[in-house]
């Protein structure tokens, strides 16, 4: 029976470090849009752009970063 609970808070430990690891991010644009994102967005150097999951909507979406005034991790 320990190794099984060892089991389940290892697996426990392990998803609240991804948890933590996940955090949303608010991306305000030049024009002055908010967006949420669910987990951190990923650059692409190569074309400029910024892909992320909308919060909202739940779909990836991408925005050019010269789109992007400012980036900031939201407090979960």
């Amino acid at each position: 029976m320990k190794v099984t609970l060892f089991k389940a808070t290892f697996i426990a430990a392990s998803l609240f470090m991804l948890a933590g690891c996940a955090a949303n991010q608010s991306i305000q644009t030049t024009d002055g849009k908010t967006i949420v994102t669910d987990g951190k967005p990923q650059v692409d150097d190569e074309t400029g752009l910024v892909s992320y999951k909308n919060a909202e909507t739940g779909k990836t979406e991408q925005i050019n970063r010269e789109q992007i005034k400012n980036m900031s991790e939201l407090d979960n």
